[in-house]
This record gives structure tokens, sequence and C-alpha cells, in this order.
């Protein structure tokens, strides 16, 4: 009854096909009948007109990209893409050119597994409010998804004369758990002495769980591992290289972590090696800082390694042990940063990009492999056409990485055109990654300012907005400057065609460095 009211409601009105129970159009006589109209076939109803096919307008206050590809980034980025690659291997198969067909297909199948799937942002980096601003703090927040966490306190320890014997401390006092997710934890004489720490916990009824890099941790050796496992501690590695994981190879943790009872934990660019032992006096000692960081802003590092220990593993970690009720220990409201590629997005880089955009007064930055995109030096260029103080501190000669090195070298020539200073540590190896930004910014991590951070591994850096820590991480930035060279721009127009040579070689691995 209602649908023929409805049905009668609307005869008479032009334009309306409504049919009622019957099956008869409404308003229409049988004779008066319209055909039904033509649809297109169901494999092109759900296709989207082609005019419609790119985005709708961007918001006008970012309609300007913040760079645009050039036409090198643009011949590499082919390069790298899998598909020209399986044409040619398709063109060889049908050519019977069976050896190219097998070289090609291997090609295609190396790009399709090393291409990076996240992108540099182009639009939003303008300048629009200070550090200062809760704009900035709420923006941070909202662009990385990740909260701050009041009642904290973090300590910034330099090389290992401090960090080590604060780590070896906190293992040494835990009562509830301890977990360790790390990217390098080599054979050596520190080894030893945290596996035998870590070792004694177990046997003491302390849970002790180990995730070390397959890769990175590769040389751990079997004295380490004997007393670890002698001490009934777990241990799992992170993405084994196997057949039927070769999708995952490229795919890392470079974190660099330790949580202890849920508490207290330390995360920044040092791993478990001998090399970060000492101060920093000579080539073998490597220049380095971990932040130890107590209260609620640790449970994230916690659930970054319980993430990739279920991945791992398929153990969930859970209980009182792990994620204990933490009450406040500190003034410091804490951002605690787990970024990954398989977000899509690297929370760390928008971390970064939008610190530098909203700088006002400095950026100071130290970063062993300092790799820019194009992004990244637009926004370093702009933030020094307004005024902005913009210092880089990279790892010299003493370099371990030639790939870094050479692409570093390469990129900052735009960056001393406008001004910034580049500053080469070349007493041993920096490898530290810290930024403070108009004294009140503050993130120390693990994250290298390159693409391998930012798109291939996972990686975890904490930010801090407090003046006290921003100008204390400002102070150890500048001793460190005056031990460093500062690169001069006629020098490095003048650098000789050998280097310019290697430099084009790594150019092509710009985005796997």
């Amino acid at each position: 009854m209602a649908g023929w009211t409805l049905n009668k409601s609307l005869a008479g009105k032009d334009n309306v096909d409504v049919d009622d129970d019957r099956g008869e159009t409404a308003g229409l006589t049988p004779a008066k009948k319209r055909r039904p109209r033509s649809r297109p076939p169901r494999w092109r109803q759900g296709r989207v007109a082609r005019h419609w096919r790119r985005r709708l307008a961007p918001d006008p206050r970012y309609r300007t990209p913040k760079v645009k590809p050039t036409l090198s980034v643009r011949a590499r980025r082919l390069f790298w893409s899998w598909w020209p690659w399986s044409i040619a291997t398709i063109w060889a198969l049908v050519t019977d050119r069976w050896y190219w067909a097998i070289g090609l297909g291997l090609v295609a199948l190396i790009t399709y597994l090393t291409t990076p799937t996240e992108r540099p942002p182009r639009f939003g980096l303008d300048y629009e409010f200070p550090i200062d601003a809760e704009e900035f703090l709420s923006t941070i927040v909202g662009a990385t998804g990740v909260p701050f966490a009041p009642g904290n306190r973090v300590e910034l320890l330099n090389n290992g004369d401090e960090f080590y014997p604060s780590m070896l401390d906190a293992i040494a006092h835990a009562t509830n758990s301890v977990t360790i997710e790390a990217y390098i934890y080599w054979a050596g004489d520190i080894g030893v002495v945290f596996a035998r720490a870590l070792a004694k916990k177990a046997q003491a009824g302390v849970p002790v769980k180990i995730l070390l890099d397959a890769i990175g941790s590769a040389s751990i050796g079997s004295d380490i591992l004997e007393i670890l496992e002698a001490g009934r501690c777990q241990l799992a590695w992170y993405h084994p290289i196997r057949w039927y994981s070769l999708g995952r190879f490229n795919h890392r943790t470079h974190r660099k972590s330790l949580i202890v009872d849920g508490r207290v934990g330390f995360t920044g660019g040092a791993g478990i090696a001998d090399h970060w032992l000492g101060h920093a006096e000579d080539s073998m000692h490597w220049r380095d800082m971990q932040g130890r960081i107590e209260g609620p802003a640790v449970m994230p590092l916690q659930f970054g390694f319980a993430q990739h220990w279920l991945e791992t593993t398929g153990e969930l970690v859970s209980g009182e042990a792990f994620y204990p009720s933490v009450a406040p220990t500190g003034p410091l409201r804490v951002q605690t940063i787990m970024s990954s590629p398989e977000t899509g997005a690297s929370s760390v880089r928008i971390m970064y990009y939008l610190s530098m955009a909203c700088a006002r007064r400095f950026i100071y930055i130290a970063n062993p492999y300092f790799i820019p995109d194009q992004t990244a030096i637009q926004t370093l260029v702009d933030a020094r056409k307004r005024g902005v103080d913009v210092k880089v501190m990279v790892s010299g000669i003493r370099n371990d990485n030639w790939l870094a090195r050479m692409n570093s070298v390469r990129l900052i020539g735009p960056l001393l055109d406008h001004g910034i200073e580049i500053f080469e540590y070349n007493r041993t190896m920096l490898h530290q990654k810290t930024m403070v930004v108009d004294g009140l910014w503050t993130t120390i991590g693990t994250t290298n300012f390159d693409n391998r951070s930012f798109a291939h591994n996972d990686e975890s850096n904490v930010c801090v907005h407090d003046v006290s820590l921003a100008q204390e991480l400002q102070r150890t930035f500048l001793e460190d400057l005056a031990v460093c060279e500062r690169v001069d721009r006629a020098a490095w127009r003048r650098r000789g065609g050998w280097s310019r040579c290697q430099e084009l070689v790594a150019a092509l691995f710009e985005e796997q460095a």
C-alpha cells in the first residue's frame, strides 16, 4: 500500500521512472512506457571516466609543489622500476635470446624487490607557524599519528663510556623483563659483557627476549650465542634471507632499543660492538649518542619490539611484566615515533621535514649519512632564505659507507650555494642521529638522513619539546663542531675528476643508500 501511494504521488511528474510492485511505470500507460536505458557492460561499470582519473585540485594553500623531479631523478626512478626490465625480458624470450632473458629477468626481480614504495611529501611544507606554537605540536601529532606522553625523564648519554654502563646497570636492576631490538650486535668484548649480564638475569627468572636483524647482526659470533643459550635467553632473527621471503629482504629493523621492566628504555645510534667503547678519542672509537627514557614514553618502544617479535616468532608479548602501569617520573612530554615503510609513509621523515619547515632561528643536524632528497634540499634552502641558521654535521673521511659518503658529497652543492654550512667530523666515525631546532625542539634516534632509513628500514626517534634538553643538545652539537672541518664552497667545486666519477656511480644507487 505504501509503495502504491508513493508511485501514485509521483504520477504525472516529468522524467520519473518508478516501478510499482506490478512492474508498471507510475504515471504512464502501458503504451507510453519508455524503453529502459541501455547500461554499459558490467566489466565497464566500475571504471572511472578518463577526465576524473587525476586527483581533484589540491588545497589552494598548497597548490605549488615543493619540488618537481629533475630529469636525472626521473631517469634513476625509471632505471629502478621493474616494468621496463620485464618488457625487455619478454622481448628477449620472444626473440629466443635466452641468456639475455635470464639476466634481464633477474634485474627485473631485483628492482621489484628493492624499489621503495614511500616517497617524500611534495605539498604542505610551506612555512606557516613557528616551533613554539601549539599548532606545531598538534600538527606533528596529527601528521605522525603519535601523541605526546607526559611525565617522563630523558637523559642524553655521550659515547660508550656513558651509555654502556647505564645500559648494563639497568639490566642488572631488572626485576620483570628485558627486551632488546638491535640492528647491530657484533662479536667482541662488550658483546660478551652484555651476553653475560642478560644470561644472568634470565637464569634468575627474568624473561629476556632479544630480536636481532638477520643481516646487521650476522657477525655476532658463536661465543655470544652460546652464553645466551646457556642462560636461557630467547633470541630471534628478524627477516632472515630465505628463498620464500625474498620480498622482504630489503626491509630491515634498524632500531636499537633496550627496554627494562617496561619502564626504562634506551634508543639512539649505537648498537652493541667494540667500536662504540671509549669516548671517541681516536678513529677506533666512534662518536655516538644514546637517549635514556624513563616513564610512559617507553611504552611505544616496547610496542615496536612486541610487534616485530610477534611477526618473527608468532608469540604475543603480554602481561604486567612487559606493559606495567607507569607513573609519571619527570616533567617532559615525549613523542616516541616508531617509523616503518610498511605504513606507506615514513613518520620520522614527516617529523624532520615539518620541523625544518617551521624553524625560525636555527636548525642543527648531526647525522653520519646525510643524503637529502630534492624536497629536503629545497626545505633547507627555504629555511635559509628566511634567515634561519642551518648547520649540518656529517661523518667525513672516517665514514664507513662509501655509497653514503659519495652521495652526500654530491648533493651538498645547492646547500653550500645558499649559505648552508656543512661540517665534516674527521677525528673518528660520527654516528649520532640528532636534530635541535630553535632551542626548543629536540630529536634523537636511530634514523639516518637518507632514503634507506626513510623508505626501507624500521626506525625509532624520541622527540621532546623542551628548552633545557634542547639547550643541552645544542651545547653538545657546538662542542663537536669545534673539532670539525667546514666544507668550503670553492674547494667543493674544485674536487677532482676521480671523485666526480665515483659520485656518478653512487648517484645510481641513491635510493638504496
